[in-house]
């Protein structure tokens, strides 16, 4: 996701203090809270301050091994349960999700740093959306459809396993855990470790609506130990995986060995097409570089479909990084509770550090640097800070054209021709996301269909939460969100007659 969502809530305040310690010492399997096997905690860190936070369980093989388990037992009841009651169901967790909103968004604030007001409204206002969209998506999907002599029912895949990454924590963990329940699945949720704490909340809030006993289980943990556990599991029969590219491919090979079904939504380097037709002068370029800036910057840089990489036409190469500079120069970082706030820190040292080395790496292949850079932002030494940047002059063969950053790192690429425009936007591995502004729909249209990615914002169009989401090429296979989504989590059976 890239845009800013309008949510049916009211942003609430903040809290004032400092929240207490969070502590979870228990799993979530077959309906009950129940202690670990082994006697590991991972610790989660906040991203503003570097303090510890929380902390939670370490999942062993053993752990995951109950969970999925759990899973199998209660499949059989769970996918026979009417549409209706799985639907009123998902309708009750939304508003759940409503109810515990601030709570919710504080955690994600502090846990990957996105400033509290987006988080608010990104990070449990979408899951809200989410679940409450799917419940309408069930209700009037075709279970089943006559074909000539035949009939075809769409049945529950079985047990999914959940694998979610931190950037977006609770809006992916709703991306897959509301269409599995929605088909009639049972679930295996690993959450990121390093956010995991809002899982927990949605954990409680799925028994509240009262979701049947190990329909949903939670078990935190690595991915090198539970993850790998559920991806090559003989009782899984889906994985849904969102994270990194290389993630994405251990996570098909380990799911390769019982050849069960695999969703993957991986990585991106998401271009962003100035025409050469658009108005560029005045407000007009203001507004088109306010828009390339926002889908780049949001949650830090650190959003998998980001749109990273600026094309723009050479003659007006100039004008753009000037607009540019100044848009960026506007950018407020810094505490994600402080109202002021458009751009709050990464979600942890190593991001940072990589981040970091990315932006160097820039320097030394030639990119030409026209804002920020690799040291801390003045007076935010503390807290995992990088500076809004800016390359400019960058070529699809250096690294920062070509590899996913994750983090407040725009390249400025510039283009001979629309032809070349194209050419350099499909330059790379991935597909997932894109922009194209003109003042020419048409030939904006035109454009976009030629984009190799999963989807493309016209104008600065905004996120839609019901639309297939998804990439091409290594940004993943699958697609989330909508009936596209729920179809996911369904096998096809046809009865001959």
């Amino acid at each position: 996701m890239t845009a800013h969502p309008q949510a049916n809530a009211d942003p609430a305040a903040p809290p004032l203090a400092p929240p207490a310690f969070h502590r979870r010492d228990r799993f979530l399997i077959g309906g009950e809270w129940v202690a670990p096997l082994g006697t590991g905690t991972l610790e989660v860190v906040n991203a503003a301050t570097e303090e510890v936070m929380g902390q939670v369980p370490e999942g062993t093989r053993e752990d995951a091994e109950r969970a999925v388990q759990a899973a199998r037992a209660a499949f059989g009841g769970w996918s026979q349960t009417p549409v209706e009651a799985r639907a009123a169901l998902l309708d009750r967790v939304s508003r759940g999700l409503s109810a515990r909103q601030s709570e919710i968004a504080t955690l994600v604030a502090q846990e990957v740093g996105m400033p509290f007001m987006l988080s608010n409204v990104i990070q449990v206002g979408l899951p809200a959306i989410t679940f409450a969209s799917m419940a309408e998506e069930l209700r009037r999907f075709p279970f089943e459809e006559p074909l000539a002599s035949s009939v075809l029912l769409r049945e529950p895949v079985g047990v999914v396993a959940a694998i979610t990454p931190w950037n977006y924590p609770l809006h992916q963990i709703a991306a897959k855990v509301a269409p599995a329940l929605a088909a009639g699945c049972t679930v295996v949720l690993k959450p990121s470790e390093v956010a995991p704490l809002n899982a927990f909340v949605l954990a409680e809030i799925l028994q509240a609506a009262g979701l049947p006993p190990g329909v949903f289980n939670l078990v935190t943990g690595t991915g090198a130990v539970v993850g790998e556990v559920l991806a090559s599991h003989p009782e899984v029969d889906m994985v849904s995986f969102t994270g990194s590219t290389a993630a994405g491919r251990r996570v098909s090979e380990l799911a390769a060995r019982t050849v069960k079904r695999v969703a993957t939504e991986l990585g991106g380097k998401s271009p962003y097409l100035i025409l050469d037709d658009a108005d560029l002068t005045g407000d007009a370029l203001t507004q088109a570089v306010v828009s390339g800036v926002s889908g780049c910057y949001l949650n830090s840089g650190q959003t998998c479909s980001a749109l990273t990489r600026m094309l723009v036409p050479r003659s007006r190469l100039a004008e753009v990084e000037a607009v540019t500079q100044a848009v960026v120069s506007q950018v407020r970082v810094g505490d994600p509770f402080d109202p002021a706030t458009t751009l709050g820190p990464l979600v942890s040292d190593v991001q940072r550090e990589r981040v970091r080395a990315y932006i160097r790496q820039g320097v030394s292949e030639g990119a030409r640097l026209i804002a920020g850079g690799p040291d801390a932002p003045t007076g935010l030494e503390r807290g995992y800070y990088v500076q809004p940047t800016v390359f400019s002059d960058v070529t699809p063969e250096m690294a920062v054209g070509q590899e996913e950053i994750f983090g407040p790192v725009l390249v400025i690429q510039p283009y001979e021709n629309e032809e070349d425009a194209i050419r350099i936007a499909n330059s790379t591995a991935y597909g997932l996301s894109g922009g194209v502004w003109s003042t020419d729909r048409e030939r904006a249209v035109r454009v976009a269909r030629r984009l190799r990615t999963g989807q493309v914002s016209i104008n600065g169009g905004a996120f839609n939460p019901v639309a297939p989401f998804g990439g091409y090429k290594q940004s993943g296979n699958g697609r989330e969100f909508g009936r596209l989504g729920l179809e996911e989590f369904l096998e096809v059976k046809a009865l001959q007659f």
